[in-house]
């Protein structure tokens, strides 16, 4: 009896010390003062006592610091994500203290040192709707009820060891995560009842160790946060990005998306509500819903962390191409030929896949990103044009053994091709973003966003590319492969005789002879499919010959081949272009340039 008077004495010396210390430092006047006395809406008609809604000196529950409540016999639905390596229980302890006001089931003056029949006669009987009442479903809420030990760190590689986590974000028992690990009940100084302050993510990132965040632009960022367009009316608790931090993207109770608690429903909402030119400096909103895009809209519910390449379902979200803890501001982009396919800010940490088909946590290359949904994958997107040889696995179109290929995965030592403008020359390597990226992108010459978000060019090209017969030439038609490949150099017949004959006169489109990604060493051989042929069967077809029908391109040399097929009505029986049909031809192509003839 002795004992329990000198702890209740110790409750009231601490009640009446914090008469004299600012509000904020104590449970006096905070919105956990249920007194009649107290500040909230909420609280007792009579009562004048603050600590009696939690601790007793007598007839308290069997457990720590007098406890004045019977604790919630309410079985909750707890935390799940498939990225989490906690094994996540049921609250207990000081949890299951906390939820039996905050889990909206039990009346507030509902104590054990009053009669049932008698409770606290309060203004509201239970804790009322809203962001306080967790209510029995946890499962939007940051998990608690788990051990979080040197095990968890071990597996988690993104979870600090416990020893090296600040002491003021105390564990329970056994290293339990309770609710009292980030909250104080009785010291709201901090707002919300942090231990810690929230102001750029201190607190999380006491626990969380998120790789690439120290640097990365959504933790450093000063940009404003009031235009915010999926909620404009939500009010983050600080100013800008920086400040606001993880909070900017996630919800620690009662997010809307409950598996890795983001703040909005829909995953782009969370990227896409800064990203619509409203904080974000350019509208990757708008880019996404131009003729050929990422949709990232049109996706719900598939995509996850864990998938695996090989196997999943069709879709795109942000997070399959950026790592929004590790994002950074990437200003121009790749520069062309320089062997800029190294990962850049806006890529940095992201899963991918290599050249030789194998999954790797960090993507080093850019290309590898895309391989992730363009390669291996079950779901990727078909040839719009009907190839002589079909293939959309751009890993193995690209392979650098292939008898012809873009130089993404590696250089391609071909000197037939003269017509590069510099700096490309022979032994370049360049990117997918090269071709495929916004149409008003800054790396390419715009001053939108860089990157393949969308764009008015199928299929997400930089640039017009057209692949219709009968298409007139133009440096608009053909403005994307212009864009490596000098006009004045294919029209002036430097690498191809016949090149002029046939986009000029004839008007063909490069892509009836030429397939852009490349042709794959287990279809095609380096004698019919060198320079990227690979003809387009709607406007190609075989020519009868001794041998049977016969479709064919046969490589003789440098500058040198034959064509056996049918063309525009044309036959072709192994049609002869040489070095000597190339010079004449060149020659008289230098004088029609100097006359004006093409513009």
């Amino acid at each position: 009896m002795m004992k329990l008077r000198v702890l209740w004495l110790s409750f009231l010396a601490y009640a009446f010390a914090a008469a004299s210390v600012s509000a904020d430092e104590s449970i006096v006047n905070s919105k956990h003062d249920l007194s009649s006395r107290g500040p909230g809406p909420i609280r007792a008609v009579n009562e004048t006592q603050v600590c009696i809604f939690c601790h007793t000196p007598h007839n308290a529950s069997p457990q720590t610091a007098l406890w004045n409540r019977v604790n919630p016999r309410v079985y909750y639905r707890i935390y799940d994500s498939s990225t989490t390596d906690a094994r996540i229980d049921q609250p207990y302890g000081p949890s299951k203290m906390c939820l039996s006001c905050h889990d909206g089931s039990m009346a507030l003056g509902e104590v054990l040192s009053l009669p049932a029949t008698h409770p606290i006669v309060m203004t509201a009987r239970t804790i009322p709707p809203g962001t306080s009442d967790l209510t029995n479903d946890l499962s939007d809420d940051h998990p608690i009820g788990f051990k979080y030990d040197r095990a968890l760190s071990n597996a988690d590689r993104q979870i600090r060891p416990p020893q090296v986590v600040t002491k003021e974000l105390p564990l329970g028992v056994h290293g339990g995560l309770h609710c009292t690990t980030c909250h104080d009940p009785h010291n709201n100084q901090l707002g919300n009842f942090l231990r810690i302050s929230d102001q750029m993510s201190i607190i999380c990132v006491s626990c969380h160790d998120m790789q690439g965040w120290e640097l990365s632009t959504h933790a450093t960022s000063r940009k404003r946060t009031t235009g915010r367009s999926v909620d404009p009316q939500e009010r983050l608790t600080y100013g800008n990005v920086r400040d606001n931090g993880c909070a900017s993207c996630h919800k620690i109770h009662s997010a809307l998306q409950r598996e890795r608690l983001l703040r909005f429903q829909r995953e782009e909402d969370n990227c896409l509500n800064c990203h619509s030119g409203a904080v974000a400096g350019f509208n990757i909103a708008a880019d996404i819903r131009k003729r050929s895009a990422h949709r990232v809209d049109r996706f719900r519910g598939i995509h996850d962390p864990t998938e695996y390449p090989f196997t999943m379902r069709r879709h795109v979200e942000c997070a399959d191409c950026h790592n929004p803890h590790a994002v950074y501001h990437n200003p121009f982009g790749a520069v062309r030929g320089t062997l800029g396919q190294t990962v850049k800010g806006p890529l940095m940490h992201v899963s991918g896949v290599t050249i030789s088909g194998r999954e790797i946590e960090d993507a080093r290359l850019q290309y590898e990103v895309c391989f992730k949904c363009h390669a291996d994958g079950l779901a990727r997107p078909r040839d719009p044009l009907d190839r002589q040889i079909t293939q959309t696995n751009t890993r193995l179109e690209f392979q650098p053994s292939n008898p012809s290929f873009h130089p993404v995965a590696g250089p391609r030592r071909n000197y037939d091709v003269v017509s590069l403008i510099s700096p490309l020359r022979v032994g370049s390597i360049i990117t997918c973003t090269d071709c495929h990226n916004s149409d008003n992108a800054r790396s390419a010459g715009g001053s939108g966003a860089n990157g393949p978000h969308g764009s008015i060019y199928e299929p997400l090209l930089v640039d017009n590319y057209d692949t219709d017969d009968f298409t007139s030439e133009s440096a608009q038609a053909y403005a994307l492969c212009y864009r490596c490949h000098s006009r004045e150099s294919i029209l002036g017949d430097e690498s191809f005789s016949r090149h002029r004959r046939h986009i000029v006169d004839i008007r063909t489109p490069c892509s009836v002879c030429h397939d852009a990604h490349g042709v794959y060493r287990g279809q095609g051989t380096a004698i019919n499919h060198s320079n990227l042929i690979n003809f387009d069967l709607s406007v190609v077809s075989p020519a009868d010959t001794p041998e049977g029908r016969v479709l064919e391109f046969e490589d003789t040399g440098r500058y040198e081949g034959t064509c056996t097929m049918v063309c525009h009505g044309f036959t072709h029986i192994r049609f002869p272009y040489s070095n000597t049909s190339r010079g004449a031809a060149k020659t008289a192509n230098q004088r029609s340039l100097r006359r004006g003839g093409f513009r």
